[in-house]
């Protein structure tokens, strides 16, 4: 399927206004994340108590939802286990002075007043357990690692694919990416959470997949036009990857929008995540990855274009 027929489109030309852009927006993002105290945590990371809810007959997350609000305004309610048990799964945050092993009793007392307050109907709880702030302080490290670990191995494949160079321009699009997302995140108000960390490492692959293609492209360019500067051999690869590239993220994104429209509200901070990861990467990919390969091969087009020049002389 052809979208584009014989693209010529610049884009190499804007690849300093796109980091300009780029450089803005993480800083905006990163020093209002400061002034807040940082990215909110969610329960996974900071802690709260965790329980399951049965009830008598069959209830909405919605329902439940809405007769905790006096509780806690950020409490976690989805689907828990087969349809069929009925079963609700309950997240509190960590209430102040409550430790691990303490005041479980609390955050269940509290769920079961306000239930009873909303008339829901009979229920029981089969489960219930405090997640303290030591067993989210370890998720939030390996969150760390697990990031870490996964552009570490990009790194490694990259380099030994293509250039280092090239590696490093697919490394400092991910660190785009990320960063461009967790700016979002924070703007919009989105706590990170073990889904929102499951999203971050799905579009840093989306990212780096879509990155190697166009890279993939130079390669092959490179043997053909040999005489021709890096940044026009990086341009025409990316309008030759284009129509894949509009394909690929339009259909992507169509998908997590749905996702993101009724998905529900356990999926909300996963599907925003995507949706802001998929632009970005898709942006970072012609923009970011090729601009940084380009200045770190340090051929401008001034010193490319002597040898030719040279040569045509010398004939």
């Amino acid at each position: 399927m052809r979208i584009f027929a014989n693209p010529n489109y610049n884009f190499i030309k804007w690849r300093w206004h796109a980091l300009i852009l780029s450089v803005a927006i993480i800083w905006t993002g990163v020093a209002m994340m400061y002034l807040r105290g940082g990215l909110p945590l969610g329960v996974d990371f900071s802690g709260g108590t965790t329980m399951v809810v049965q009830f008598a007959k069959p209830t909405s997350e919605d329902v439940v939802r809405k007769a905790l609000d006096p509780v806690s305004a950020d409490k976690v309610v989805q689907k828990y286990g087969p349809a069929a048990q009925n079963e609700i799964m309950i997240r509190l945050p960590m209430m102040k002075g409550q430790e691990e092993g303490t005041n479980l009793e609390a955050g269940v007392n509290q769920v079961t007043e306000a239930l009873n307050a909303a008339n829901v109907g009979s229920f029981t709880i089969p489960s219930k357990e405090l997640v303290g702030p030591v067993v989210g302080a370890d998720l939030k490290q390996k969150g760390i690692y697990a990031t870490l670990f996964a552009l570490a191995g990009i790194l490694v494949y990259v380099a030994f694919r293509f250039r280092f160079t090239f590696a490093l321009g697919a490394i400092v699009a991910a660190f785009h990416d990320i960063l461009i997302t967790l700016v979002f995140l924070s703007w919009f108000h989105y706590e990170l959470s073990l889904n929102i960390i499951a999203a971050i490492l799905t579009i840093t692959g989306y990212s780096v997949n879509d990155t190697i293609v166009v890279f993939d492209r130079v390669r092959e360019n490179q043997r053909l036009m040999r005489r021709e500067p890096l940044d026009q051999i990086v341009n025409k690869s990316v309008n030759q990857t284009l129509g894949r590239t509009v394909i690929t993220s339009g259909c992507t994104l169509l998908a997590v929008l749905a996702l993101f429209l009724f998905g529900g509200e356990v999926l909300r901070g996963f599907a925003f995540t995507m949706l802001v990861g998929v632009i970005t990467g898709t942006y970072s990919t012609v923009f970011i990855a090729a601009a940084i390969a380009i200045i770190l091969s340090r051929r401008p087009p001034s010193q490319a274009a002597v040898p030719a020049q040279v040569r045509a002389k010398r004939a």
